[in-house]
This record gives C-alpha cells, sequence and structure tokens, in this order.
C-alpha cells in the first residue's frame, strides 16, 4: 500500500539528510607550474633600503685596430656598466574567526592567543566540517593562488605589490623602462617577441617553423634555463601543428592493444611545454612564454619569507586572527634568451 499523507508528514519530521563529513574538496585547484619553478629557484637576499640592484653590460668599448711602424695606439677608458633595479615589496594575507563561530563549531579556545583549543566530546554531532581547519586552509591556499597570479601580472593592479613576468618580459620589447633600465635605449635589454602567428592553417606549421628560428636566438647568448609556459589555445594550435604532419608511434597503427588518440605532453627542443591555467585566467590563452629562470628569480628576504603571525585578540573582541607574510621582488639581469609570443 502506498503511504499515506500523514505517514509522509512523519517520515518528513523524523528523517534528516545523510552529510558527508569531512574537510570541503576544492573544485578550483589548478596548477601553478610557473609560482612552482620560481619558488624551486628562488635566491634570498639580505636586506636593502628600497631595491634589489645588479649590474649588467652590454657593450665593449675595446677592440683590436691594424697599425704599422710608428702608428698611434688608441687608448679607450671602458664605462659600460648598467644597474638594474627592482624594488622589494612587502605582502599579506590574514584571517579572523570569532570565538561564537568556533563555539558553534563545537571548538572551544583555552588561551587568550588562540594557541591552545578542544573540541566537545560529542562534537561529531554537530561538526560537518571543521570550521578552523577549513580556515587556515583557505589562509594557505588563498595566499599561494593570489601570489601565483602576482608573479604573472605587470604590476598595475596594485601598486603595493612586485611587478611580475609582464613587466620585464613584454609584447613591445623595443620600448619602456624595465627594472630602471630603457630598453629603447638599449638594444640588449630587451626580450624576443612575435605576435599575432596564423596558426589557422596547421599544416603550415607556421607556429613550429616560428619558435624552430626563435630558439637559435633565445640561446644565442648566456647560458639559459629555459621553461616554457602556454595558454589553452596556444597548446591546441600546437599540438594541431604536430598531428598535421603525423605523429610516429613504435607499435604503428597495428597494435593490437588500445591506440591512444591522445598525443603525449609535448615538448620542443627538450623543453616540455606546460600548461599555465593562469595564462587562461587572466586572458592570456592565446600566449606562449618562454622564461630563462637563469636569469628571471623571485627574490624573496631573508627571514620574512612566507612568516606565519598569531596577534593577541584586541581585549574588546573575543577573534581569533592568523596572517602570513612575505617580502621580495621579481628580478632579472639577462632579458634576450627569454620572449613571448601569440598566435591569432
Amino acid at each position: 500500500m502506498p503511504f499515506t499523507a500523514q505517514e509522509l508528514q512523519n517520515i518528513a519530521n523524523t528523517t534528516i539528510d545523510f552529510h558527508l563529513r569531512g574537510q570541503p574538496v576544492n573544485n578550483i585547484k589548478q596548477p601553478r607550474p610557473l609560482y612552482d619553478d620560481l619558488m624551486a629557484m628562488k635566491k634570498t637576499f639580505p636586506a636593502g633600503k628600497e631595491y634589489i640592484t645588479g649590474p649588467v653590460k652590454g657593450q665593449y668599448t675595446s677592440a683590436f685596430a691594424g697599425y704599422t711602424h710608428d702608428d698611434d695606439q688608441a687608448y679607450g677608458n671602458p664605462a659600460n656598466v648598467k644597474r638594474w633595479q627592482a624594488k622589494w615589496y612587502e605582502m599579506g594575507a590574514g584571517i579572523k574567526v570569532t570565538y561564537t563561530e568556533l563555539k558553534a563549531n563545537g571548538i572551544h579556545i583555552l588561551d587568550t592567543s588562540g594557541s591552545k583549543s578542544s573540541q566537545s566530546t560529542d562534537t561529531e554531532l554537530v561538526q560537518l566540517v571543521n570550521l578552523l581547519d577549513d580556515k587556515v586552509e583557505d589562509l594557505t591556499e588563498g595566499g599561494a593562488r593570489s601570489l601565483a597570479e602576482i608573479f604573472w601580472r605587470d604590476g598595475t593592479q596594485d601598486a603595493k605589490v612586485p611587478p611580475g613576468i609582464q613587466s620585464i618580459i613584454t609584447t613591445a620589447p623595443t620600448s619602456g623602462m624595465k627594472l630602471n633600465l630603457d630598453s629603447g635605449a638599449l638594444s640588449w635589454w630587451r626580450n624576443r617577441a612575435t605576435l599575432g602567428t596564423d596558426s589557422s592553417t596547421a599544416s603550415n606549421n607556421n607556429l613550429i617553423n616560428l619558435l624552430q628560428k626563435e630558439f637559435r636566438q633565445l640561446r644565442r647568448y648566456g647560458s639559459p634555463k629555459h621553461k616554457f609556459y602556454a595558454g589553452s589555445d596556444f597548446m591546441d594550435a600546437f599540438e594541431k601543428e604536430m598531428r598535421a604532419k603525423g605523429t610516429y608511434t613504435q607499435d604503428g597503427w597495428a597494435n593490437k592493444g588500445m591506440l591512444d588518440a591522445g598525443l603525449a605532453d609535448i615538448g620542443f627542443k627538450g623543453i616540455a611545454v606546460q600548461y599555465e591555467p593562469l595564462l587562461d585566467d587572466l586572458g592570456f590563452a592565446k600566449y606562449g612564454y618562454v622564461l630563462d629562470l637563469n636569469a628571471i628569480r623571485w627574490q624573496p628576504m631573508q627571514n620574512e619569507e612566507m612568516r606565519t603571525h598569531n596577534p593577541e585578540r584586541p581585549p574588546e573582541k573575543y577573534v581569533l586572527y592568523r596572517a602570513v607574510t612575505t617580502t621580495g621582488g621579481i628580478t632579472a639581469n639577462q632579458l634576450n634568451t627569454s620572449g613571448v609570443y601569440s598566435i591569432l
């Protein structure tokens, strides 16, 4: 027999939904390849009044000249050293949570600083998510996400954060001040850039041919350590050009097992082409950046990188505070070993 209306009402009044416990699953966490690489190759500096600076040189005075008999010897006085300078910045991220919120979640603060806490005996009856753990995770992940974005942007979004990659590896490299040196006047203080490559006909291999020529120039000076970051549209065009000419497989089309139609991870000149989701997020899905991470670095100040702070609560408020601060800047001592490229 079907349930009566009264029975259905009784079920509704005596039954609760089933709620999974545990910390929330992050649905928007994505890779941060540039952030990871800069953090892995960071180089600290001890202190400085306002700037991090370094010497660079792009021309020479001395040169051989022919002579015979009693011709005069010419003498030059070399004065070709320039200094780049990058301002260091202070940044902080913080969270707060009221004691009231924590009590409602079954968490009790045991001392003034908030360093000690306990949970009620029957917390599991009311707690689906540990509120304090979630807020601390928000501070950690949110801080990393925002710093990763700062590393890519040009600094115009906020005058109090360090200018990132797009302030020094620019789409107009022949003009503008970069780390206080004039790229218009110094031809050697410029990154490489080629924009608007037509990739609409994949079989023409326009993008691959361009990169083939560009890598000769990117490797022309110094000893670069290249990393290749690309937006999704740039990677799509790259993969289409590879497919247009066919791809080699050890087993060939007669493979008796599964023939995977997907390309393996792509690379160029032995360098992995890494998908950088932040380029998509920032509107640069059609761009690829080849960066020399021997020349470009994140430089945090010693003892001031990712410092945690547990401020005392103000006496008039029952609020718990947590913060993380970091101090540093993006520096570069060579630009002509890095490049930016885009497709139409």
